[in-house]
């Protein structure tokens, strides 16, 4: 059996591991679909992003939640562009997920959002993360052009 993550000694994500995408500087943020079970032998974040229409439930690490409807765009963009700045921020030397529901609109909204604060030009960066996360991430125009018009 392979070594478990949170025994690894940088306390970061495997690149192999499940949902985990490689931005350009290096950075590995999980992906997920909260709707999936996690695997009780994966390791845990140490902060998580929910992208969700109501509050989420209560998990034993740190997490915000942002409120961000099913197939829309996050109800306040301030915010969001907060919390997406740290969740790039954390993730140089801690296990960050980003999540919603399914796994694939919001969060790989997202995912091209921070792969454009990582340096990816924002007309690319829906493809590199269908490319490097989910062939399906980003899935309504309006989620695809809010990636459009983020800057880094």
């Amino acid at each position: 059996m392979g070594e478990r993550m949170d025994d690894r000694a940088d306390g970061l994500w495997g690149e192999g591991d499940s949902g985990v995408l490689r931005l350009p500087s290096g950075r590995l943020i999980r992906g997920r679909g909260l709707r999936r079970p996690l695997d009780p032998t994966a390791p845990s974040p140490s902060y998580a992003v929910y992208l969700l229409g109501r509050q989420p439930p209560e998990v034993p690490w740190e997490f915000r939640w942002l409120h961000w409807p099913d197939f829309r765009l996050p109800k306040d963009r301030v915010d969001a562009r907060a919390a997406l700045v740290e969740t790039w921020e954390r993730a140089a030397d801690e296990r960050v997920e980003v999540a919603c529901e399914g796994g694939r609109g919001r969060t790989g909204t997202a995912l091209a959002c921070l792969a454009v604060l990582d340096g990816v030009p924002a007309g690319e960066a829906v493809a590199y993360v269908r490319a490097g996360y989910d062939r399906h991430a980003v899935e309504t125009p309006w989620q695809r052009g809010y990636v459009r018009r983020f800057t880094g």
